[in-house]
């Protein structure tokens, strides 16, 4: 493995300042997320101020990264690639059931909550990605076998999955501390897949990671989710 790029800037950014879309959504839900006004600051969560920029193309960092995703995706048993591939197909809450021990998608209150996360983190990731247009690993080496699951060879950075991953992980981490451990381990191993899967280098998780993290502590105290925030604590303290 190779080192950890960067400690994302978000983490700097919310400090200095307070101390996908990756996913095709169905239709309904792309209805209410065009009809949500954003509670985050676009100018506040631009590219430039939230992401260290990623690795050069053709740089000494990115071939480094392009190793260790083929040593992955080589190392890598049957059954943790069809777990690859079936992450890349579950771009939502649901991909932490098990974890939580909730059927998720039942919990109306708990569901809204989360995929509101999920979108605004979204906004953010799928601007960074507009703005940085990284190659994937496959774009960088074409040769190299992948999941099928990065929808467009030039937005990498940061990834949409990875996103999803540690937004909707971290809100369920804080608002189930019991079971957070657990969540934590699913968010890591969701966002691993991508590497596996050959569509996304580290860094591009790492800036996921960074930034999710930052917003969804940034929504879960937002006074304006508060009801849901609450409804959906009594959800899940439900047996």
């Amino acid at each position: 493995m190779i080192a950890r790029y960067l400690v994302p800037a978000a983490f700097a950014v919310s400090i200095a300042m307070s101390c996908v879309q990756a996913q095709t959504l169905p239709p309904a839900e792309a209805a209410v997320a065009k009809a949500e006004p954003s509670l985050l600051d676009p100018a506040e969560f631009a590219p430039a101020r939230t992401f260290a920029p990623p690795p050069p193309h053709n740089s000494r960092l990115e071939a480094l990264e392009l190793q260790q995703v083929k040593a992955l995706r080589a190392a890598a048993s049957p059954e943790r690639l069809a777990q690859a591939e079936r992450d890349g197909d579950t771009e939502n809450p649901t991909a932490f059931d098990q974890a939580t021990g909730r059927d998720l998608a039942r919990l109306p209150a708990t569901y809204a909550l989360l995929t509101r996360i999920q979108r605004e983190t979204n906004n953010v990731v799928s601007a960074g990605k507009d703005y940085f247009r990284r190659l994937r690993p496959y774009g960088v080496d074409p040769q190299m076998a992948h999941c099928g699951k990065g929808k467009v060879a030039d937005r990498s950075y940061p990834s949409g999955h990875g996103g999803m991953a540690w937004s909707v992980g971290w809100a369920l981490a804080r608002l189930m501390p019991d079971r957070a451990p657990a969540i934590i381990a699913r968010a890591q191993d969701y966002a691993l897949s991508r590497e596996i899967c050959g569509v996304h280098f580290q860094s591009d998780l790492e800036a996921s990671h960074g930034v999710a993290v930052v917003i969804a502590d940034r929504l879960l105290a937002d006074p304006r989710l508060a009801d849901q925030v609450a409804a959906a604590r009594r959800e899940l303290a439900r047996p």
